[in-house]
């Protein structure tokens, strides 16, 4: 009997050990670091049962790490280095349980002011803003980066002479298929898409299409619905969604919302744009004077439906992410300087404050992985 009773209390403890481990990821966190003291990138655990993060650990001294990739298999950790045209991409070892970020090398980006990078098992590629153009990188079995071996320049202009005066590659992004790669150039108003071969030498994306938008609208970020069978289009100038059906490269479009109050008065800065783990809802940050975040139902058409508009309750709501739950959404404010957690209803989408918050120097890219 008491062998059985101790049996019990193995097989519960073990359960219970197991659920608090896999409530728990790692939340890494990209800072600007010239206007504020920031070591560069941080490394949080995140308790999905409660909403607390704590502190793991940090670089040291590294430039501007404004965006981030990690790789697939979680051992290494990709940074764009924003620093106009000494700008780099720089690489890290990364121990997923002690959160310790280890440098390996940096390259120079062959662009300027790089704002997105993506990787996969071959290659990392960034679009660098101010030079409007991509970059791709042979990425090296140790996970180090070797020189850069293509680069792919947008050309043109559109209607907005201050924003868009030349072209400005704000975002790549892998088709769900990884046969395609996707372009938002803010500059000239189109997202571009090029087919991707991860195993050439030379030449690994090559263009297929573009897709006009509205002048004057300046894509920024985009994402693929769950089931793969949309593209959503956040468009920084006039805050605009628009949404495209997608299948094999083509993008048709759908509709159009926007993250803009009908009464608002002020500057529009649409920033980013994420959808919830269980593919039912979107959400997509505006800065300028609104600071809010708007909430979306995904209708089985590929349209949205508006849900909610709330406060992030900072300045700057750059990025943001949702965590591999689905329980909280956290926002990361780059003039504010903190990080505040949101309560997400997995029925209904929307968010309420959970009163939490981390003061952080300029965080502007937030990512989830396991520990």
């Amino acid at each position: 009997m008491k062998n059985t009773y101790l049996l019990q209390f193995i097989c519960i403890f073990a359960i219970t050990i197991s659920q608090a481990q896999e409530s728990k990821s790692n939340l890494l966190i990209g800072t600007f670091t010239k206007n504020c003291e920031s070591k560069g990138i941080y490394v949080y655990e995140f308790d999905s049962n409660t909403g607390d993060l704590s502190f793991k650990n940090s670089t040291e001294g590294i430039l501007n790490p404004g965006y981030l990739t990690i790789s697939k298999d979680n051992k290494f950790v990709y940074s764009v280095g924003e620093n106009d045209k000494k700008s780099t991409v720089n690489a890290f070892n990364f121990e997923s349980k002690s959160g310790i970020l280890s440098f390996i090398n940096s390259e120079f980006s062959n662009g300027q002011n790089g704002c997105y990078i993506i990787n996969d098992d071959k290659n990392i590629i960034t679009a660098n803003y101010s030079s409007g153009n991509i970059s791709v990188f042979d990425k090296n079995s140790d996970g180090s980066i070797a020189q850069s071996k293509q680069l792919v320049q947008h050309t043109g202009k559109s209607i907005n002479e201050k924003r868009q005066d030349a072209p400005h590659a704000h975002m790549v992004y892998f088709s769900p298929d990884m046969k395609y790669v996707l372009a938002n150039d803010l500059g000239t108003d189109k997202v571009y898409v090029y087919q991707y071969d991860k195993n050439s030498e030379a030449t690994n994306l090559v263009l297929k299409s573009t897709i006009d938008l509205k002048p004057g609208s300046g894509p920024r970020h985009l994402i693929f619905s769950n089931n793969g069978k949309f593209v959503y289009v956040l468009q920084e100038l006039d805050g605009t969604i628009t949404s495209f059906s997608y299948a094999k490269g083509v993008l048709k479009k759908v509709s159009e919302v926007t993250v803009i109050a009908s009464d608002f008065k002020g500057d529009i800065g649409a920033a980013d744009i994420h959808i919830s783990p269980d593919g039912q809802f979107l959400y997509a940050t505006n800065r300028g004077t609104a600071n809010d975040i708007s909430v979306f139902k995904i209708e089985k058409s590929g349209k949205l439906d508006f849900v909610q508009r709330t406060s992030t309750l900072g300045k700057g709501p750059r990025n943001f992410a949702i965590d591999p739950t689905g329980n909280f959404l956290l926002v990361g404010h780059h003039y504010s300087n903190n990080i505040v957690i949101f309560k997400r209803d997995k029925t209904t989408g929307t968010l309420t404050d959970t009163g939490k918050k981390v003061e952080l120097c300029a965080p502007v890219c937030l990512v989830f992985t396991k520990i």
